[in-house]
């Protein structure tokens, strides 16, 4: 890329700018009640401002970005003499992946730990679950340790394993915040390929957030294969609410979700996920 900008500053800034273009998009979008996973009138559950949220987003995003710079120049030396300029898509694909799984394997053990330790779920992860009723700016609306822990500390671990350059790191994170916000936007959106090609989903993290789902549904933000190993998947049908509208409903008995060979061979071919 030759526009005066070195790739470590792209690779730093683009994907905060990409979580505010397509959060934008959400939040013209929001309005359309009829795709919505909520009511209008639920939104008064959440226990926190709009005004607060975006405050805190823009401070996590500030340790990000000053994380990112500091990784970027220890390791750049390492990166310009071992990475080629233009590696073949094989070498993107399995870095792809490979970043993918790391992300998914730190997020998930973290985020869980967050909710069995009541010290740390009162404390700093029960910020998060503030938003009752998520929505796409949302997404990255927690407390600055836990930003720090799960989100900042694990992209430089997926960095670091997967040995991404910077340039491929921007199209990765910015990958990433793309799902991390579309997790979050509240909407059930038919045409959405997110929905087609990760069961992991606006509607799978939405049951996360209802009461009755904080302990299930820990996966973010890529894939659910931790939850279906450990038995924390929840699973859900979409159905399509009076008025207008989706509504995620989980499963009622939840002493099934123990028996993991049980649910997926009733799994409910109406919209089961």
């Amino acid at each position: 890329m030759e526009f005066g900008v070195s790739d470590e500053v792209l690779g730093t800034f683009v994907p905060i700018i990409i979580y505010w273009l397509y959060s934008g998009i959400y939040i013209l979008s929001g309005s359309c009640k009829n795709y919505r996973l909520h009511t209008s009138k639920e939104d008064a559950k959440n226990l926190v401002s709009k005004g607060t949220v975006v405050k805190g987003v823009f401070l996590q995003q500030s340790l990000q970005a000053a994380v990112a710079i500091l990784l970027f120049t220890v390791t750049g030396s390492d990166t310009e003499a071992t990475q080629e300029k233009n590696p073949p898509l094989t070498v993107l694909a399995k870095q792809f992946l490979v970043g993918m799984l790391v992300i998914d394997t730190w997020q998930y053990f973290m985020h869980r730990y967050m909710h069995h330790n009541k010290f740390l779920y009162r404390h700093i992860h029960s910020m998060h679950h503030r938003l009752i009723v998520p929505y796409a700016f949302g997404a990255l609306y927690n407390h600055p340790l836990e930003g720090l822990l799960i989100d900042t500390v694990g992209g430089a671990i997926c960095f670091l394993i997967s040995g991404m350059s910077p340039r491929t790191s921007m199209f990765f994170f910015s990958f990433a915040t793309i799902k991390a916000v579309d997790d979050h936007c509240g909407l059930w959106l038919p045409w959405n390929p997110f929905h087609l090609l990760f069961r992991n989903n606006s509607a799978y993290h939405d049951i996360h957030h209802q009461l009755h789902g904080t302990k299930y549904n820990f996966s973010q933000p890529f894939f659910a294969v931790w939850d279906q190993i450990l038995g924390t998947y929840m699973p859900y049908s979409i159905e399509k609410r009076e008025g207008g509208g989706y509504e995620a409903r989980p499963m009622k008995d939840l002493s099934r979700l123990h028996d993991l060979s049980l649910w997926t061979r009733n799994a409910n071919p109406r919209r089961l996920q």
